[in-house]
């Protein structure tokens, strides 16, 4: 360093030499402004609530990741009713107070609640801002998002919910295969949240301490914004927990069956013996191995004879129906079915249906030629293409569905 220049380390020491020399006067001549902001700063201190106090590190993770897959369905649910890239990402835990809602949501919001009905006991409260709420409203009604209205009218909250209802179950699906266990909600409701005017504030969770989840809402160039889950510190614990330490869900033990002790009898009965059946010799000699086995402790220790025998399997002959039957059966038979023909399907925003004129043209799903769906009671049976007959339209069977496959439809 040359003669004339300090060096950093220097000046900072002259610096603090000069901060503890003023210490002293400031002490006497701004006394009353320092009490009073060493004051303000131990409420503000004292008031903050830390994350870590209420919720560990690993059950901060477990949150974030129980956040990031249920909420990453929603966005894959959320895009394909947009017709908009949705990205939800970026999970945040903190902690607040439901005293200060005011101070977390200062001004009018768009709140989502739903309760959980089966799988776990709480509320889910799902907050987003008006202006993201307009522009998700607008992109429902079949508009670009790009001029959204001004404020939510009745219309406009039936679009929200409906978002908000296929967010929220696909939310729950995913949750059903994180928990390994069935997950089911109520309906979403839907208010609009504002807590200065005490509006909408039913529905926060019953708790004195909230767990807040926020997370990055990306819809395509349209929204950068945040969307919050208010939930209680305990439901958020039975989360985590639910994740730590899945409950299988046990199946009630199935005791093996007893061998059934042989029935009293009186002196004027004698047991009826089913008749003997010609047996193949490796069944012979597999029985009495079997028999013993069967034998042991039965009737309070005491062995009972009994002769095993193999299985008897009915027969798949058509059986016989006597003449009440037949005509229960001929009943049935005249029952009349509901046959449709459907030719396709497709489906349209709101807005494209309020739309339809005469000479519109709906397009559907099945190509030129394809076979076209026969339905009995709403259920898939058949294939088969379109004829005319006498000027009538008609369908030719082409393919029935496997009795298999009718099954799985059913289910």
């Amino acid at each position: 360093m040359n003669d004339d220049m300090l060096s950093q380390e220097e000046i900072n020491e002259l610096l603090k030499s000069v901060d503890d020399g003023n210490d002293d006067g400031a002490d006497n001549s701004e006394g009353e402004a320092a009490e009073g902001d060493s004051t303000d700063g131990a409420e503000s201190s004292s008031g903050e609530l830390k994350v870590e106090d209420y919720l560990t590190t690993v059950e901060q993770d477990a949150l974030g990741e129980i956040g990031n897959i249920s909420f990453g369905s929603s966005a894959t649910a959320l895009s394909q009713l947009l017709n908009q890239k949705v990205e939800i990402t970026t999970p945040v835990v903190s902690i607040v107070k439901q005293e200060e809602m005011d101070q977390q949501f200062p001004h009018p919001n768009v709140a989502v609640h739903v309760q959980y009905t089966d799988g776990f006991e709480g509320t889910n409260l799902l907050v987003i801002k008006t202006t993201d709420a307009t522009i998700i409203a607008d992109l429902m009604l079949g508009g670009d998002g790009t001029n959204p209205a001004e404020e939510l009218d009745e219309m406009h909250v039936s679009a929200v919910q409906e978002a908000m209802n296929q967010m929220m179950g696909s939310a729950s699906t995913s949750m059903s295969t994180i928990f390994n266990k069935r997950v089911d909600i109520t309906p979403p409701g839907i208010d609009i949240l504002d807590v200065k005017e005490s509006k909408g504030t039913s529905n926060i969770p019953d708790a004195d301490i909230l767990t807040k989840i926020s997370f990055r809402l990306i819809i395509g160039d349209l929204i950068d914004s945040s969307i919050m889950q208010l939930v209680s510190v305990p439901f958020a614990k039975e989360m985590v927990e639910n994740l730590m330490n899945p409950s299988t869900e046990e199946e009630s033990p199935v005791e093996e069956p007893s061998a059934p002790e042989p029935p009293k009898q009186t002196p004027n009965q004698t047991a009826a013996a089913p008749p003997p059946r010609e047996q193949p010799a490796s069944e012979q000699q597999a029985a009495p191995r079997g028999g013993q086995e069967q034998d042991r402790f039965v009737g309070g220790g005491q062995q009972a004879s009994k002769q095993v025998q193999s299985a008897e399997f009915s027969s798949f002959e058509a059986p016989s129906l006597n003449e009440n039957e037949s005509k229960n059966l001929n009943m049935l038979l005249d029952i009349p079915l509901d046959v449709t023909v459907e030719l396709g399907r497709t489906q349209r925003s709101i807005k494209d249906i309020l739309d339809f004129t005469q000479g519109s043209i709906i397009e559907l799903d099945k190509l030129a030629g394809e076979p076209v769906d026969i339905l009995v009671n709403q259920k898939l049976v058949a294939k088969g293409e379109v004829v005319v007959i006498d000027e009538n339209f008609g369908v030719r069977v082409t393919d029935i569905v496997s009795q298999a496959d009718r099954i799985k439809k059913l289910r």
